[in-house]
C-alpha cells in the first residue's frame, strides 16, 4: 500500500512541478521568440531608411553599391527600371528565374495590398536637394504559407520623369534556425529538469513517508503485543473459572482469588493502553498549575518508603537546602513518572540495595533523579527502554511489567516539554534523570 502511495505522490509532486517549469518556459520562450522577430524587423526598418536615404543620394545606381547593400544585411535586391528588370537581377542577387519571378509577383501582389494593412510601415522621405520624393514600405510577405519567411521592403523613387522601384527581401531562415535552437536547447533543459524532479521528488516524498510507515509499524507492533500481553491473564481467568465451577468450597475462595488478581493486571493494562492513545491523539490530560516540587518528593517518598522495606531496600531522598521556585506541571503526572521509575526501581534492585530519590535546581531547570544499585540497563536496551511493551528482562512480565511506564513517562514528560533519560550508576544500576523547564 506505501508503495502505491509513494508512486502516487512521487507522479503528483513531479508531475505539478513540471507542468509549473513547463509552462514558465514557453511563456519565456513566446516571449523570447517575439522579442526577436520584432527586434529583428526593426533593424530591417533601419537598414531600409539607410538604403533608401543613399539611394536618394546616387545619381547612378551600381552593381558594386547594391552586392555591398546585400552582404551587408543579408538582403536579397531586385531593382526595377519603369518596370524593366535592371541587368542586376541577372547578374547577382535574385538570378532571373521562373521561381524569382513567381517570387517576385507575389511580393508586389503583397505589396499592393500591405498598403491598405494598418500593421505596414510606410515611410516617405523627400529628398529636397533634388526634389526627388521617395517612400518604402515594410511588411511581413509569407509566399510558403508559413508564419514567418520574409521581411520584405518596397522602395519607389521618381527621378528624370522615371520610375524607380526596389524590392528588398531578407530571408527570416537565419532567425528561424535560432529560434529552433534555442528551443532544442529549452527541451533538453526541461527533460533533465523533470527527471531531476521526479528523482528528487521520489526520496522526498519516502522521506515524508517514513514517518507515517514508523508509525503503521509501531502500531502493528503494539496491537499485536497488546494481544499477547491480555492473552496470557485471560488465560489464566478463563482456566481458574473453570477450575471454580468443579471445584470443592474450600477451594473456591483461591480461585476467586487468582481471577481477581488477574483481573487486576488487564485492567492496569488497559489503562495504560488508553493512556498511551490518548497521548497519541494529542488528547493527553495535563493540567499545568504552580507545583513546589519539594513537597511533591516528600510525599512519594513516604508513599513508597514501605513499599521499599518491604522489599529490605533503603530508600533516600534529598532535597535542596535553599528555597525553591514553584514549578509549572501537573502534579498527579509527576507524582505519576515518578512512582513509575521508584516502582521499577523497587522491583529491580535485590535485597539490600538502595534506592535515591533526589532533586535539584540549577539554571531555571528542575532536575529530579531516581537511582538504584539494581541489575542495571545495558547500552543496547537503553536505546529501546523507552518503546512500548519493551522488557529488557523477559521475567519482568512476572513482576507485572508490560512494558507501557516508561513509555507513558516519557509521553508526559515531553507533554511538559521535558526530557527524561538514562544512564549508569557507578558501581552498578541506574539513574534516571527528569528534567523539567
Amino acid at each position: 500500500m506505501f508503495q502505491k502511495v509513494h508512486l502516487y505522490l512521487t507522479a503528483m509532486c513531479a508531475g505539478i512541478t513540471a507542468a509549473i517549469m513547463l509552462i514558465m518556459s514557453l511563456c519565456y520562450l513566446y516571449i523570447s521568440e517575439k522579442g526577436l522577430y520584432e527586434n529583428q524587423y526593426t533593424s530591417f526598418q533601419n537598414d531600409i531608411n539607410t538604403i533608401a536615404t543613399s539611394l536618394e543620394q546616387q545619381s547612378v545606381i551600381s552593381m558594386e553599391w547594391l552586392s555591398k547593400m546585400e552582404s551587408r544585411g543579408n538582403y536579397s535586391f531586385f531593382v526595377l527600371d519603369n518596370g524593366i528588370p535592371f541587368l542586376y537581377n541577372r547578374l547577382g542577387g535574385l538570378s532571373d528565374t521562373s521561381d524569382t519571378k513567381e517570387l517576385l509577383e507575389k511580393c508586389l501582389n503583397a505589396y499592393e495590398d500591405s498598403l491598405t494593412d494598418t500593421n505596414t510601415s510606410i515611410t516617405t522621405e523627400p529628398n529636397f536637394a533634388l526634389y526627388n520624393p521617395c517612400f518604402h514600405a515594410e511588411f511581413s510577405f509569407n509566399p510558403g504559407g508559413r508564419k514567418h519567411e520574409f521581411y520584405a521592403s518596397v522602395i519607389e523613387m521618381n527621378r528624370n520623369n522615371s520610375s524607380l522601384q526596389m524590392v528588398v527581401l531578407c530571408s527570416l531562415d537565419f532567425l528561424e534556425e535560432q529560434i529552433h535552437r534555442q528551443r532544442t536547447r529549452f527541451l533538453l533543459i526541461d527533460v533533465t529538469a523533470v527527471l531531476m524532479l521526479t528523482l528528487f521528488s521520489f526520496f522526498f516524498t519516502g522521506r515524508l513517508l517514513q514517518p507515517i510507515i514508523e508509525n503503521r509499524r509501531r502500531q502493528t507492533a503494539f496491537i499485536a503485543a497488546a494481544s499477547h500481553e491480555l492473552r496470557t491473564p485471560l488465560s489464566v481467568i478463563l482456566s481458574a473459572t473453570d477450575c471454580c465451577r468443579s471445584a470443592d468450597p474450600d477451594k473456591q475462595m483461591g480461585f476467586l482469588d487468582t481471577i481477581q488478581q488477574e483481573g487486576a493486571l488487564m485492567s492496569s493494562l488497559i489503562n495504560d493502553m488508553l493512556t498511551l492513545s490518548s497521548s497519541d491523539n494529542h488528547n493527553f490530560p495535563i493540567r499545568p498549575k504552580e507545583v513546589e516540587l519539594d513537597t511533591l518528593l516528600i510525599n512519594t517518598y513516604e508513599a513508597f518508603e514501605p513499599l521499599a522495606r518491604k522489599h529490605s531496600l533503603t530508600l533516600n531522598i534529598s532535597l535542596p537546602e535553599e528555597t525553591i521556585p514553584t514549578c509549572t506541571a501537573d502534579d498527579e503526572r509527576i507524582s505519576q513518572v515518578l512512582s513509575i521509575l521508584l516502582h521499577n526501581a523497587i522491583s529491580y534492585t535485590p535485597s539490600g540495595g538502595q534506592i535515591d530519590l533526589s532533586l535539584l535546581y540549577k539554571k531555571n531547570h528542575f532536575c529530579l533523579t531516581v537511582a538504584d544499585t539494581g541489575i542495571g540497563i545495558s547500552d543496547e536496551d537503553k536505546k529501546k527502554i523507552f518503546d512500548r511493551f519493551y522488557r529488557a528482562e523477559k521475567s519482568r512480565s512476572t513482576k507485572g511489567h508490560f512494558g507501557l511506564g516508561l513509555s507513558i513517562a516519557s509521553e508526559i514528560i515531553k507533554f511538559h516539554h521535558g526530557t527524561i533519560t538514562v544512564s549508569d550508576q557507578p558501581g552498578g544500576g541506574s539513574i534516571f534523570t527528569v528534567i523539567l523547564p
